[in-house]
């Protein structure tokens, strides 16, 4: 079914080159999505790892029922790890266990904390709140990358 984006992109000619970019998308999308995933947990990760993370005092709140310096750098090498394994495209699977591990918790405080979360719940975030619900975006992007893991073509296997 064509449509109307279809018929403008005909009517001007740009149906090569949207084809182009189009391909040129398939072809590195996914693979931009899991180096940025890998940079993420890789960057916010460390910021815990170094004690500067300005998320630092909401994941001590949040998991109060285990001891904060137990757990909280025990989730900091895990975000490195993840990211790590993003890296590595073999160990993609383990990435992908270990996100899917992980990223319940990082909801949490909206169940938890919903004071430190809402403005005005259930749709005023404070920056908390959007720290948190941008994990939703991580999740979704984990599927896809995840979604990949058993591609066999040789272009998969380059990236």
């Amino acid at each position: 079914m064509q449509t109307f984006m279809d018929s403008v992109i005909r009517a001007l000619g740009l149906e090569e080159i949207d084809r182009h970019i189009a391909g040129w998308m398939d072809r590195y999308g996914r693979w931009l999505l899991r180096i940025s995933i890998a940079i993420v947990f890789i960057w916010f990760g460390g910021l815990k790892v170094i004690g500067i993370s300005p998320a630092e005092e909401l994941v001590k709140s949040t998991v109060y029922f285990i001891p904060a310096d137990f757990f909280y750098p025990i989730l900091a090498w895990w975000e490195v790890l993840i990211g790590i394994t993003l890296l590595i495209r073999p160990l993609n699977r383990i990435a992908i266990l270990l996100l899917f591990l992980q990223m319940p918790g990082t909801l949490l405080p909206l169940v938890i904390l919903p004071e430190v979360c809402f403005t005005s719940f259930p749709i005023g975030l404070t920056m908390e709140g959007q720290y948190i619900i941008k994990n939703m975006v991580l999740i979704s992007a984990g599927l896809v990358v995840g979604g990949s893991v058993r591609e066999r073509s040789s272009e998969a296997k380059r990236l």
